[in-house]
């Protein structure tokens, strides 16, 4: 009896193994469950083509992996009862990087056209397999792939300026990157911050420029400058060797390693090196955090000894890179110096440039002729556009993907890294119980629903998008921990979104299969974010009212509210379908699994009842797509914005807000007001003036009053609330005008259109 129990369950054991899930990410193009296992022992022997050097490196690294976790070491030939057999060989419809794998009971063969298909076999095989050494049978559950990638940019950057990592974790990094195929790694060696690379012609550079005052006991943006005589004794840099030994790390996992070799802008620290560099020519120290007073950070573009500087520069970044790419950033330029520099100006009269933005465009454009005559194509932010775009130039387009989608239609090539959602520096949960982050919120599920073909694009003009990758700035990261807990699993989620079939995506299919892989990062010591179990509190207008819905990203849970001011508890109110709200209230809500409550603090929003709440409104220019808040009613949602820029914020840059509701039937009215913010760093001022007028008829409309702004444009943050008091004034319609601002001349965008952000029209 004992014996034909023992039986029945090594049958039912080997049964569910054939049939587990296979949780592979990025979820191949196609795969056909087998039956039974491949088992991986001593006996099992690797077949390739030891002459082909490609094949040679991938066999290497395969071995080297199934030493690690087992003790095994495969060895060659072809007397084994088992065989894993690597082919390089002519293969249609898979591309240079996809993979055929073929597992069967006694056999692993894996074929693919080049080394780096090889190499996507390899890593998706090392997915079947324990993340640590064991002592168990490596069994490998049969199947059938065919994968090949949808992007052939499939990217990652890494911030090393603001704080340097060593190259054992970049190599870790790297390691991370390859397993999910990941194909590219932007490596930010240059910043105000740090200078990162060593020039062996300009060795100040890492002498002086990799190095500040430590003062990582401040928050990023409140650290002053350092004073004379303080010990720069934080920071460090790559030597030469160490980036080639990285470069071949990455090269064997089929990465390519681009670096960003920043300019004309945020180059505090080659000034504090040379300060010959800058248009005041003026000794500086090196800046220490976000505190640029007093510190020049451009490069003087009217000065040829600084070409000359950049060109011997790049002349030994290209010599060591490979990639065909070299990063030259080129956003966020102040181009106050210039306009106040006589060799700028002397470079813009001798150069026949309209202003300071063509100055700029000369400026990249002299650069790109030297990366090009380096044999090699340059990249830029999508600054680079200001003023013309160089020949050959690739746009990152980071400032949403209106810069992407003009290169594209110019036919440059363009990688979308568009700040919502794949900047991974800004929050993925809470932000309550989180890690301090740079701002705003982007989730695993907005990371990756993410789609890097815009609509806007024609089939001919998309074909100019290569990919997509996502950033990661390390203002608030100062340890590698930080780092790993800031891309998993949001990296994972972009290598799907870039890698997989866009018909063959589901979050929810993704959803059922990162864990398995946060139960890797545990036993491989990784951090990572386990969910972001904060309810998204959504109002959505509908018939004249309002209601809200709740939501979450985690799959079968409960989330439960309460409107009475109270916590949500497991007992509390469960969320079926969408709220109608009456009244003014505090809405509370908070995730539920495993009969407990799982958010640090449960979401809350505040709702403000009034006359106009539901009501219908129009504009006569339509809010920025990049700051939508809550679409169309947002001014009329109950709901006033929030101290970030972004979250129930409406945007319109260059455009006056113009707005008329209709409140359906003429009522009494007795106040008016419209809530507006301003951040001056962020290029978001109070108007000039508000508006307000009424009218019964929507055609005949009588002002009540223009209520100027009470405040100076260089304030730099606070939110004001333009209002009128009404003498029981009725009207059916009410029109409010904000007049918008330009940045003021000593503004770093002076000149340039500001942004209104608006939050609430309160009508009572």
């Amino acid at each position: 009896m004992k014996k034909s129990l023992l039986i029945f369950f090594l049958l039912i054991t080997t049964y569910l193994f054939g049939q587990q899930a296979l949780n592979l990410i990025p979820k191949p193009v196609s795969l056909e469950k087998g039956t039974g296992t491949f088992t991986i022992d001593q006996s099992t022997v690797l077949l390739y083509n030891s002459a082909d050097k490609e094949l040679q490196s991938a066999a290497v690294f395969l071995k080297a992996h199934i030493k690690r976790v087992s003790g095994i070491d495969l060895k060659p030939g072809a007397n084994g009862s088992r065989k894993i057999e690597l082919v390089i060989a002519p293969l249609e419809t898979i591309g240079r990087e996809g993979y055929l794998l073929d597992i069967k009971p006694a056999s692993i063969t894996m074929k693919a056209n080049t080394k780096a298909g090889i190499i996507y076999g390899i890593q998706t095989l090392l997915q079947t397999l324990p993340a640590i050494r064991t002592n168990t049978p490596l069994q490998v559950p049969c199947m059938k792939i065919t994968d090949y990638p949808r992007f052939q940019w499939r990217g990652m950057h890494l911030d090393v300026s603001r704080h340097f990592f060593g190259p054992e974790f970049v190599k870790e990094y790297i390691d991370l990157l390859a397993s999910y195929k990941m194909n590219r790694f932007h490596w930010h060696l240059v910043d105000d911050q740090g200078w990162r690379i060593e020039i062996k012609k300009y060795p100040n550079l890492t002498k002086t420029g990799a190095w500040r005052v430590d003062q990582n006991n401040l928050v990023w943006g409140v650290r002053p400058q350092a004073k004379p005589g303080e010990a720069a004794t934080y920071g460090g840099y790559y030597t030469q060797e160490q980036v080639k030994d990285i470069i071949s790390y990455a090269a064997e996992r089929n990465v390519m390693v681009v670096p960003e070799i920043e300019m004309p802008g945020h180059v505090a620290s080659a000034i504090a090196s040379y300060s010959w560099l800058s248009c005041a020519q003026q000794p500086q120290l090196s800046l220490t955090g976000g505190n640029y007073n007093g510190i020049s950070s451009n490069y003087c573009a009217g000065n040829d000894s600084v070409f000359h500087f950049l060109e011997d520069v790049l002349r030994e970044v290209t010599n060591l890179f490979p990639s065909p790419y070299i990063h030259i950033g080129g956003d966020e330029v102040d181009k106050t110096p210039w306009k106040n520099c006589a060799r700028c100006q002397a470079r813009i009269k001798k150069e026949g440039l309209k202003n300071e933005e063509e100055l700029q465009s000369y400026f990249i454009k002299r650069i790109g002729k030297f990366i090009s005559s380096q044999h090699k194509k340059m990249i830029g932010w999508d600054e680079i556009l200001e003023g013309g775009l160089a020949e050959d130039a690739t746009v990152m387009s980071w400032r949403g993907e209106a810069g992407g989608i003009k290169a594209a239609k110019m036919k440059h090539d363009v990688i979308m890294t568009p700040d919502y959602p794949l900047y991974f520096d800004h929050y993925q949960a809470g932000p309550e119980g989180e890690p301090l982050a740079f701002g705003g919120m982007n989730s695993l599920k907005n990371v990756y629903n993410y789609e890097p073909v815009s609509k806007e694009l024609t089939e001919a003009e998309s074909k100019f998008v290569l990919g997509a990758q996502a950033n990661l700035w390390t203002e608030f990261i100062t340890k590698p921990e930080g780092i790993e807990y800031m891309v998993l699993p949001r990296m994972p989620a972009l290598a799907e979104a870039v890698w997989t079939p866009k018909e063959s995506r589901s979050l929810s299919s993704f959803m059922s299969r990162i864990p398995h892989h946060y139960k890797r990062y545990e036993q491989l010591g990784l951090r990572y974010n386990a969910g972001n179990f904060a309810v998204a509190i959504n109002p959505v207008v509908k018939d004249g009212k309002l209601f809200v819905e709740l939501s979450n990203e985690i799959p079968g849970s409960t989330i439960v509210y309460t409107s009475d001011g109270n916590e949500p508890v497991v007992g509390s109110a469960a969320y079926t379908q969408p709220l109608l709200i009456e009244a003014s209230m505090v809405l509370k809500a908070s995730t539920v699994t495993d009969q407990q409550v799982r958010n640090v603090q449960a979401s809350k929003q505040s709702f403000v009842i009034h006359k106009g709440v539901g009501k219908s409104i129009t504009y006569v220019h339509q809010p920025s797509k990049s700051y939508p808040a809550n679409g169309p009613n947002s001014l009329l949602d109950g709901i006033k914005g929030t101290a970030a820029p972004g979250k129930y914020w409406h945007g319109f840059s260059g455009d006056d807000l113009i707005a008329t509701v209709d409140l359906g039937a003429t009522v009494s009215l007795h106040r008016i007001s419209l809530g507006c913010l301003q951040s001056y760093r962020s290029w978001i001022f109070l108007p000039q003036w508000v508006r307000f007028e009424v009218s019964v008829d929507g055609e005949h409309f009588t002002e009540i009053k223009t209520v100027n702004t009470p405040f100076d444009i260089h304030d730099n943050y606070l939110q004001y609330d333009f209002k009128v008091s009404l003498d029981n004034t009725s009207a059916r319609f009410i029109r409010v005008t904000a007049k918008n601002n330009n940045c003021p001349p000593d503004h770093p965008g002076a000149g340039a259109p500001g942004w209104i952000f608006a939050d609430e029209l309160m009508i009572d």
